[in-house]
This record gives C-alpha cells, sequence and structure tokens, in this order.
C-alpha cells in the first residue's frame, strides 16, 4: 500500500510540473512577465507597404534593443483570411498589444472585435476598421488628401474640365481620398469621367489607364490615390502619346514622385502619407503593451502638399520609399 500511495504522489506532481511548465513557457506574455508586442501586417504587395513593414520591424526591434518591451511576433499575410488567423495565433501567444494594419477594413473588423473581447490593447495604422474596437488609430490625413488634391484641381484647371480618379483598394483609404475630393471640387464644372480601382499597384493601374484612355479621347488631369499607381498612369500617357493631359497627382511622398517633380514631369503634386507612421505605431504599442493609458485615442499626420515649390524640402535619395 505505501508503495502504491508513493507512485500515486509521484504521478500527482509529475503531471502537476507539466502544468506549470505549459503556463510559463515562451515567451509570449504567458505568465513569465515579459512584454510581448504582436505586429499583424500585410504582405508588401507594393513599394509603400513594403517601406511600412519595413519601418515596422525598424521599430519593433529597436524597442526590444532598449528595453522598453521584452519581444514582438511579426507577421504579415496576402489576404484577410490569412491575416485573421495570423491575429488568431497572436492571441493564443497572449501578447500584450497588437499592432495591426488590415488589409481590408470591413473583413477585418470582426477581427478587431475578437482583440477587444480578449482584453488584449489594439493599435490600428493606415487603414481605419468599420467599428470602434481600436484603442488607439494612427492615420494620414486621408480624407485631407482628397480635398487639398479638389483644391489643386479647381485652382489648375481653372474650375472646369474632365478628370479620372485612380481609387486604391476597398478600405477606409479610399473612401476618405475620394470623399475628400469629391467635397472639394463640389460647385465646380470639374466633371468625373472615370472611376476605375488600380488596387494601389503600379502595373495595375498602367493597364486600367490604357483602357481610360482609349475610351475617352479627351481628358485634362488624373488624380490617383497613391503615388505608385501615379507612376503607371504616367507610363499609360506617355506611351499613348497623349498631350491633352496637363498634370497628374499622388500622394504618399514616394521618392520617385518626386524625382519627376522636380523635373517639371507629368506629375505636378503628391500629398504627404508617410510609411514612417507605423513607428507612431509601433510605439503607441509598445506603452500599452507596458501597461499606460493611451495619451490620445487618434494620431492623425497632416496631408502636406508636394510640388516643385517645396518638394527639396522632403527628398531624400536614400529613403526606403
Amino acid at each position: 500500500m505505501k508503495r502504491l500511495l508513493f507512485l500515486l504522489l509521484a504521478i500527482v506532481l509529475v503531471f502537476g510540473l507539466i502544468g506549470c511548465s505549459n503556463s510559463s513557457s515562451g515567451s509570449s506574455g504567458d505568465g513569465d512577465d515579459k512584454v510581448v508586442l504582436g505586429l499583424a501586417m500585410p504582405s508588401a504587395d507594393h513599394g509603400w507597404l513594403g517601406a511600412l513593414i519595413q519601418n515596422a520591424e525598424d521599430q519593433a526591434k529597436a524597442l526590444v534593443e532598449d528595453g522598453t518591451i521584452d519581444d514582438y511576433v511579426f507577421t504579415t499575410a496576402a489576404d484577410p483570411t490569412t491575416q485573421a488567423n495570423n491575429v488568431d495565433d497572436l492571441l493564443t501567444q497572449e501578447v500584450d498589444a497588437i499592432v495591426m494594419l488590415p488589409i481590408e477594413s470591413e473583413a477585418l473588423s470582426p477581427v478587431g472585435t475578437k482583440i477587444k473581447e480578449a482584453g488584449i490593447p489594439l493599435v490600428i495604422v493606415d487603414r481605419e476598421l468599420t467599428n470602434d474596437t481600436a484603442t488607439v488609430l494612427v492615420k494620414g490625413d486621408n480624407k485631407g488628401i482628397g480635398a487639398n488634391a479638389g483644391k489643386y484641381f479647381v485652382e489648375h484647371l481653372g474650375g472646369s474640365g474632365k478628370i479620372v480618379e485612380i481609387t486604391g483598394s476597398p478600405s477606409s483609404v479610399t473612401t476618405l481620398r475620394s470623399e475628400g475630393f469629391y467635397e472639394s471640387i463640389e460647385g465646380s464644372d470639374i466633371e468625373i469621367i472615370s472611376t476605375q480601382s488600380g488596387d494601389f499597384q503600379t502595373e495595375a493601374s498602367l493597364k486600367v489607364m490604357e483602357n481610360i484612355l482609349q475610351a475617352n479621347p479627351e481628358i485634362d488631369a488624373v488624380y490617383t490615390h497613391d503615388d505608385e499607381m501615379a507612376l503607371g498612369v504616367i507610363q499609360a500617357i506617355n506611351e499613348a502619346n497623349r498631350t491633352d493631359i496637363q498634370f497628374v497627382t499622388g500622394a504618399g511622398g514616394h521618392k520617385e514622385a518626386y524625382e519627376i517633380i522636380q523635373d517639371g514631369g507629368l506629375l505636378k503634386a503628391t500629398f504627404l502619407y508617410s510609411p514612417l507612421m507605423v513607428k507612431d505605431g509601433v510605439k503607441v504599442g509598445a506603452k500599452l503593451a507596458n501597461g499606460e493609458e493611451p495619451e490620445e485615442e487618434e494620431v492623425v499626420l497632416e496631408a502636406t502638399q508636394i510640388t516643385e515649390e517645396n518638394v527639396a524640402d522632403h527628398y531624400n535619395p536614400d529613403a526606403n520609399y
């Protein structure tokens, strides 16, 4: 009986040790007091996102090096379903806060709800969710980009003209950049003769613009939601030898766009929307992961207009975007 009792006690002790090991192993906020930040980013399907992803990881590494956080878990995804699964993994690892740039606003909004229900602080960068589940939102002034672009069009077209709009992929960014533009040109005689999506990509915008040029013999200017789309649009215009188009505008702050502006090319203006914004998002995420209360619920970066007058102040040939 003593031997049997000793054996039973030994089994209980072993299982108890296993249970303790499972609750404290790893580096993702599972009982070891480590502060771990989770990052859920899209894949780099164009240059702006590539620069943003690099900036996000650089900032996370810097925060580990200076001791602000102990570790981070970095994920990327090419589609909303994969990004949602990545967030599930971050929740399973019990990270202390999550920084996410949603691939699509509506598709990722339920994920925001899941994060909030788990009691994890959430920082959303760039593309907003359709609900209020974000603890902090860090974004550029998307409506301001549209509004400032609209003012530029009204001024430089003298209040009238036929124009084309090349939009981004479905997201709050696209919606707001259109809304701001439409409101800004309201009351003028500017007519939008075609609106099509270039999905924030140069090649897609090139093909879309080729079709638009064939269908419309007279176009005065083109409003694009993004510098890389503007590059595709300009290529299509040049290859078609169209001389009726007076100017193209972009958004983002791509150094190649700056170079075209400097050289007096067809791209005459862009509006600042730097991929460096994610560094602010990661810093805020680190503070939330450490249990700090957010200083503000929304951080909005100004949509500065860049033209030949001030492009030299912003151009950096060594920038990663």
